[in-house]
């Protein structure tokens, strides 16, 4: 049977490990119950096995055993992260999360679920593999790094030696119809680092502003100016997104506190404006700061690099979708989406590329369904098979071009 066909025989048994790791959704880079999921869902296959050491990362090496005419074995690496958010389910499915605060907001527990049955797939043609496989079962890619700390543990070398290609996938509950899968080669998401600023000021009674330094209205302008500064200094066909997510000051209405804060997120598609905004930023808060008479301390932290697509490793996605599933399940995003990945850490050390897949349920608009990270996102078993099988021809069709000296 063909590797469609058997991860279609599988459906039942990946959703039903999809549902046990939605219920138990652990977030960061310590995921101990997800990770003895995994191993469970791992014991019993030829997979020579290695945990993270400052991470409870799963990394899973297969040997293939077929003969290879290249000068040196190939490896392949797929990619899947494990790990949930901080948001209070909505969803209403009955298999919601059992954790209070916590849920797979983002689709991660169908990546696990899909490179498990993967793993299965690969084992059963391990004899036709004239290369090694790679599975790397990545933690805290929610803002933790996770990817960063794997690869400084080596799992880009985990079969003895670098990788040659690697392959990432993720779902989206909004975006795309159901089903259908997305590529992009190059730029394919943005950097995103963040910003902490803290502005100084001097305590005093709301009645008299004048005897104070009021750090209030210094913090209020701050936010306006920079979403101006963006439209006055960089060019908008090289876009940068700046959104404050967090602004707090204050214990009471008629109180001028000692300090505002906030803190905000921004993504960037070029390192030209990436490096730009590194200085610009700084030099706008600290100007209207002194403007007011107060001090701001600006912490600009560098945290995901743009998720950058190889053009041959894209190339060679897209013909192993279109052979499986056929062209009309297959879109190429013309721009790339402000959304971050530290799958971006991986593709800078190896060629390889991301692939998105819809799981927007059927039948729902995916114009107006709940996107990624919503307490109301709902992500379809349906795509879980085909996810599966993805993964696993991937692996297959890359290690026996390399094998072939291609």
């Amino acid at each position: 049977m063909s590797i469609a066909a058997d991860a279609k025989e599988m459906q039942g048994e990946i959703a039903r490990f999809r549902h046990e790791l939605h219920q138990e959704p652990e977030i960061g880079l310590d995921l101990p119950r997800t990770q003895e999921k995994v191993l469970k869902a791992l014991d019993g296959l030829p997979y020579e096995i290695s945990l993270g050491e400052s991470t409870t990362s799963v990394t899973a090496v297969l040997r293939g055993g077929a003969p290879h005419s290249s000068a040196r074995k190939p490896a392949v690496l797929l990619r899947a992260d494990m790990d949930g958010l901080p948001v209070q389910e909505r969803t209403g499915v009955e298999f919601s999360s059992k954790i209070d605060g916590a849920m797979h907001a983002c689709g991660h527990d169908l990546h696990t679920s899909m490179l498990a049955g993967a793993a299965t797939l690969l084992a059963e043609r391990r004899h036709q593999l004239a290369g090694d496989v790679v599975l790397m079962f990545q933690p805290g890619e929610e803002g933790f790094d996770g990817a960063g700390h794997m690869i400084r543990e080596g799992v880009l070398d985990a079969a003895g030696r670098r990788v040659d290609a690697a392959y990432g996938m993720h779902v989206f509950s909004s975006l795309e119809p159901y089903g259908q899968f997305c590529t992009k080669p190059g730029v394919m998401m943005s950097a995103s680092d963040g910003l902490f600023v803290t502005v100084l000021g001097a305590g005093g009674h709301g009645s008299a502003p004048h005897s104070a330094k009021d750090p209030v209205t210094a913090a209020a302008e701050m936010v306006t100016a920079l979403q101006v500064m963006i439209t006055r200094q960089f060019n908008m066909f090289d876009p940068v997104v700046l959104t404050v997510g967090l602004l707090q000051a204050g214990t009471k209405r008629n109180v001028i506190p000692e300090s505002a804060r906030f803190e905000a997120t921004i993504r960037t598609f070029s390192e030209a404006s990436r490096d730009r905004m590194m200085t610009a930023i700084p030099q706008l808060l600290k100007g209207i700061a002194s403007a007011h008479g107060l001090e701001v301390d600006v912490d600009y932290r560098g945290e995901y690099p743009m998720t950058i697509t190889d053009e041959d490793e894209t190339h060679t996605a897209e013909n192993v979708i279109s052979g499986m599933f056929g062209d009309s399940r297959l879109s190429r995003w013309a721009t790339p989406i402000s959304g971050s990945e530290d799958f971006s850490r991986v593709l800078a050390e190896v060629p390889g590329t991301f692939v998105g897949l819809s799981a927007v349920p059927r039948g729902v608009d995916h114009t107006t369904s709940p996107f990624n990270h919503s307490p109301y996102a709902t992500f379809d078993d349906g795509v879980l098979a085909d996810g599966a099988a993805l993964y696993a021809e991937l692996a297959v069709s890359r290690i026996a071009t390399l094998a072939a000296g291609n």
